[in-house]
């Protein structure tokens, strides 16, 4: 899409993408998500888990984008070259898929936010009018992306820049009024809670962290236009230690101004219905403006993001070529039609959703768990095989221990999620693989399956049969 070093980014514009794909509708939830699972305590140790696990994962793209530059698609091009053509394609089409999802659940967070003043009108952000608002903002964001990257890449960083503030404001109030009272009651629980052990505590945490934490790859995604490849790993775990201060501060400080039984009360965007608590309705309006902007761009953000890794993947010939074809302005175009065409679909389908804002937020997660266990494991592939590492065979053992502790993680992440999630995952990949992946297959004139990718192939089919039957005997609901 850029063509030239004059549009290659430097290492504030690259952590400024990580920043901007991970500040996005989550952090605003993490309140009312927390509070209604957990207390202090309970978040403490599910932020050191998440913490730990998605660090461990940040610090593998650093390695994988110092041992194997030649790699510069990210995501799904690890997956591809560690373990063949299939979980390549899977890999980048769960993750397109993740972040098209994603992107549905902006649209919903910017009705419910709505909602908050025009309850009647918005709702949940489900309503017919909401869903309407939707889909005009969809295409809306579509045909200026169509005009150019470039001016849809400038208009992130001012965003990014924009939506921190009220976070900060959010965070020294609650620090001004932090009452140590208040926060030892909700410590370990606090009143008019249900009892709940602390493990199952943790786990309904989960799925939020991997949420927030999405966006951590902005920058391997956007590996290829960056001025120096050592940037990639760098502007990573920037992005990532300023990201997580500011997820745990807003989930912590809150419990030391309310009521545990309060904040897990308070209508989405929660950190706005929190602060309200505190300083009274003008904390509802600040956040819920900060929210309408740190939302909308986010949404361009990884609107680029889906468009370049469908375009990525065709290229590299695990899409069909269709999809890499640029228009005049260099953008992806088809594939920026796709993605929005599938993202139109699912908000639509939120009409019918019982409650579509965490069903969008939980899907999004789990759909993104495959890729980065995939990028995970190529890790360890790759500190096992030594490639890449000639000038630095010290750094292996320490890579390889990185790598399986990401892997561990992510497993666990797949447990926590739950059953249901991962056999609607599986409806999801059956379609994409009929449709697209043996259209480029064909195109290639290539065997589709190796033995290996034929077993894989009939685990996700049974999966998907399963999942399928429990939408229709609603024994499975959303």
């Amino acid at each position: 899409m850029a063509n030239s070093s004059a549009g290659k980014l430097s290492l504030p514009a690259l952590t400024a993408v990580v920043v901007g794909s991970m500040v996005g509708a989550g952090i605003f939830n993490l309140p009312g998500r927390f509070a209604t699972a957990t207390g202090p305590f309970g978040a403490i140790i599910a932020w050191a888990i998440a913490g730990t696990g998605m660090y461990m994962l940040a610090r593998v793209f650093q390695a994988l984008a110092e041992k194997r530059p030649d790699i510069d698609a990210g995501v799904f091009a690890y997956a591809k070259a560690g373990f063949g053509d299939y979980m390549g394609f899977l890999s980048a089409f769960g993750y397109w898929l993740g972040s098209c999802l994603g992107n549905v659940f902006y649209w919903v967070l910017i009705g419910s936010t709505l909602g908050r003043f025009f309850p009647d009108i918005f709702g949940d952000g489900s309503t017919a009018t909401a869903i309407i608002v939707s889909l005009v903002g969809i295409w809306a964001f579509h045909f200026m992306i169509l005009r150019g990257i470039e001016q849809a890449t400038v208009i992130n960083t001012i965003v990014t820049i924009a939506k921190i503030v009220p976070l900060i404001v959010a965070i020294l109030a609650f620090v001004f009024f932090f009452n140590y009272a208040q926060f030892s009651e909700n410590f370990f629980g606090g009143v008019d809670m249900p009892e709940k052990t602390l493990l199952a505590q943790v786990r309904d945490t989960m799925l939020i962290t991997v949420f927030v934490f999405l966006g951590i790859e902005g920058a391997s995604v956007y590996s290829r236009y960056a001025k120096k490849r050592s940037d990639v790993g760098t502007a990573t775990i920037l992005g990532f230690v300023a990201v997580t201060g500011l997820m745990v501060a807003v989930t912590l400080l809150p419990y030391a101004t309310a009521p545990r039984a309060a904040i897990a009360g308070v209508a989405n965007p929660s950190l706005a219905g929190a602060l309200e608590l505190v300083v009274g309705h003008w904390g509802a309006v600040f956040i819920s403006i900060g929210v309408l902007v740190s939302v909308l761009g986010a949404y361009l953000a990884w609107s680029l993001i889906c468009a370049e890794v469908l375009f990525a993947a065709a290229k590299s010939q695990d899409m069909p070529k269709l999809f890499a074809a640029q228009n005049g302005n260099r953008v992806p175009a088809n594939a920026l039609w796709l993605t929005n065409g599938v993202v139109s679909a699912f908000v639509v389908s939120t009409y019918w959703s019982r409650d579509a804002f965490n069903f969008m937020l939980d899907m999004t997660s789990v759909t993104a768990l495959l890729p980065y266990l995939l990028v995970a494991g190529y890790g360890v592939l790759l500190a096992r095989s030594g490639v890449g590492y000639e000038t630095t065979p010290q750094e292996r053992g320490r890579d390889q221990i990185i790598a399986w502790i990401a892997v561990i993680y992510t497993l666990f992440m797949f447990v926590a999620a739950g059953l249901k999630y991962v056999l609607l995952v599986a409806v999801l990949f059956v379609p994409g693989t009929l449709l697209l992946y043996f259209w480029a297959r064909r195109e290639q004139k290539a065997r589709v399956f190796t033995r290996a990718e034929m077993l894989v192939f009939a685990i996700t089919l049974v999966a998907a049969a399963i999942g399928t039957y429990g939408l229709l005997t609603g024994t499975i609901t959303h």
